[in-house]
This record gives structure tokens, sequence and C-alpha cells, in this order.
């Protein structure tokens, strides 16, 4: 796997390919510093697979430097890095089709699972994000109210497997990882893998778009 570290922290790009290491052997590194130097590599051949881009890194004008590389690099799976955790530019760069922003005081464990999870056909948005989001220019958050009901189930057991549906309850709910995975008696990697799989089944991207879809199905 070809992966692309884009920040001009030294320290930054040490300590993300030290524990990207963790991912297997056989991954290959590369860095940009500059906005020039990114695009520089998503010209060449070939393409990373995966790249972790700065938002405010040297050249950068707002976040034209993650759509461009999105658009120069459509098969490519993008994190964003920064310092910030404004809510709203969060949901703005998902929905531009970034697959994941995780906040720079987040601990390696966090990025890696992120990373893994985004590897794995997911989107990763941090905790505090998770309860807001852009619904058709309304804001969306998760609410008991919102809980499956009986005609929604039907639909979606013919797309879910019973622990998955389990899962997907407690989600809705805005149940975090841990919580679900304490209620379920099962491992928070566990919850992740079958998070991939119901984004996956209901062709979404993230967890707020899971409970949309799920929502939709009774009112189709």
């Amino acid at each position: 796997m070809r992966v692309l570290i884009a920040d001009d922290h030294r320290l930054v790009v040490e300590g993300v390919r030290l524990k990207l290491s963790e991912l297997g052997p056989d991954n290959e590194f590369v860095v940009a510093t500059t906005v020039d130097e990114l695009y520089a590599i998503l010209r060449e051949s070939p393409p990373p697979d995966i790249a972790l881009i700065d938002l405010s890194m040297p050249g950068a004008r707002d976040c034209r430097h993650i759509t461009e590389a999105l658009r120069m690099q459509p098969r490519m799976r993008v994190l964003i890095l920064s310092g910030c955790e404004d809510s709203g530019l969060i949901h703005k760069l998902i929905d531009s089709g970034a697959h994941g922003f995780i906040p720079k005081a987040y601990s390696p464990d966090v990025m890696l699972s992120a990373i893994r999870l985004v590897l794995s056909g997911g989107t990763y948005i941090p905790p505090m994000a998770l309860n807001q989001a852009s619904n058709d220019g309304e804001r969306f958050s998760f609410d008991s109210s919102e809980a499956i009901d009986g005609s929604q189930e039907e639909q979606l057991a013919e797309l879910l497997t019973d622990r998955q549906m389990d899962v997907l309850r407690l989600l809705s709910r805005g149940s975090p990882n841990k919580v679900i995975a304490r209620e379920l008696g099962i491992s928070e990697g566990t919850v992740k893998i079958h998070l991939a799989a119901i984004f996956r089944a209901l062709n979404v991207r993230n967890r707020v778009e899971a409970v949309v879809a799920s929502q939709q199905l009774g009112h189709a």
C-alpha cells in the first residue's frame, strides 16, 4: 500500500509513519510538506492508496487543496489531519468527499483505528461531530424518538444480520462504539467491523448516513 503523509511538521510525519507501520511491512510512505509537493506526488504513478493531509499545510487556501486532491485521485482514500475540531467544518469536508477527519489531539491508536475503518470502506467522523450533520439543509441529531420501527426493521432484516441489527439499533440512539461494545458484550474492534458491513449494505459512508438511511427505508 502506498501511503501519502502531507504535513510540514516533521514530528507529526514521523509519528504517523511509525504508527502506520503497524498496518503491515509492505507499505511505502511518501511525504509532502507543501501543497505544491502534494500535487506533484498526486501526479505520480502509481498514485497513493491513502492520504493523510494536513488542513493548514503551507500553501493551503481554505480547503481547496483537499478538494483538489480528491479531484486528482478520486479512488484515493483521504483523511484530514487538523488541530481544528469545528463540527461544521468536519461535515463540510466529509460532504466534499473526504473519508475521515482526525483531530491532531487524538492518540496514535485512535488514528490507526480510524485509518483501518477507512480502508475497510467506512468513514471516520470524530465523536464530538457525530451528533451534528447536515440533512437536506437541516441539523440532524440522534434521538431515541428516531428509533427503528417495525416496517423499517423488516426491510433492514433483509440487508443485515441479527448482530448488525443490534449494532444499528444502538447506533440510532447515538451510542458510541464503547457503549455498543459494552451493551452487546463484544470488543470495539468487532463493533467497527459490523459498522463497516452496515455501511456497505446501506450504501452509506458514515454513522449519521447509516441512521438516516435506516429511517428512510420505512418511508420509501
